[in-house]
């Protein structure tokens, strides 16, 4: 693989580690605050058990994903399912009052080891969907190195991809204390992630409408130089303006 090929697939690597890592804190503390009515030592298996059952949903998902990623009712719906969690997101963000915090919120009382298990893997998956998503889109943007295929996919995108969904689960169970706690001292981060989800969306939405079964835009245009520079300048100047405008909360209260 040439240095420069070898520098794209390691810059959507870390692209994709810091998606993972910001979206998967609040998820992190969402999942805690399921599992802390348990005993201690059963907290920690409740996490294990289900976090291991939503890592095997995810890899089943990324094979499945990899055979209909072509498929332009796929790269619709995904496109549609991105942009709107996108906006959902910034309308509550911006237009609802504070969140409760989390000593109040909703535990799952009254619910056994197994049944916290379930609900640990099915919040999982959910929050899994849009990283997945995101993940695939961006790997896509990579150039094909003919390895081997899976699916539709490159052998090499696919790798970048499977190694995002691993990195997601590592992050929920291990490293999300320290992207709460950045996200914590930078709150608009968390803004600035999503802006790039629902940007992976947009970017999703041209690949559907070059598709050669609606083309309303060239086919050869997501290949294009032009819209990978759009594409990577956008992207770049929404991290950029995520750590430009999101204050250090401790500072702000110092200075106050």
């Amino acid at each position: 693989m040439e240095a420069t090929v070898l520098l794209e697939y390691g810059w959507v690597l870390l692209v994709l580690i810091g998606l993972e890592g910001i979206l998967a804190a609040d998820n992190a503390v969402v999942l805690a605050v399921m599992v802390k009515h348990l005993p201690v030592e059963d907290r920690k298996k409740a996490l294990f058990y289900g976090l291991l059952g939503a890592f095997i949903f995810r890899i089943g998902s990324l094979f499945l994903i990899s055979y209909l990623v072509n498929v332009w009712q796929v790269q619709a719906i995904g496109a549609v399912y991105l942009i709107f969690i996108a906006m959902h997101h910034l309308y509550k963000k911006y237009t609802s009052k504070d969140q409760l915090p989390e000593a109040h919120m909703p535990a799952a009382k009254g619910s056994g080891f197994w049944m916290t298990v379930v609900k640990v893997e099915v919040a999982d998956i959910a929050f899994a969907v849009d990283s997945m998503l995101a993940a695939v889109v961006l790997a896509k943007t990579l150039p094909t190195t003919g390895w081997f295929s899976v699916g539709d996919i490159d052998g090499a995108q696919f790798i970048v991809m499977f190694l995002g969904g691993f990195i997601g689960v590592v992050i929920m169970r291990f490293a999300a204390h320290m992207f709460v706690d950045l996200l914590q001292k930078r709150p608009s981060l968390e803004t600035a992630a999503f802006f790039i989800v629902g940007w992976v969306g947009v970017k999703l939405a041209v690949f559907t409408l070059a598709h050669p079964s609606i083309g309303v835009i060239p086919h050869e245009f997501p290949e294009s130089t032009l819209w990978k520079l759009i594409f990577w300048g956008v992207l770049l100047g929404i991290v950029a303006a995520g750590f430009l405008f999101s204050k250090d909360k401790n500072k702000v209260q110092e200075e106050v």
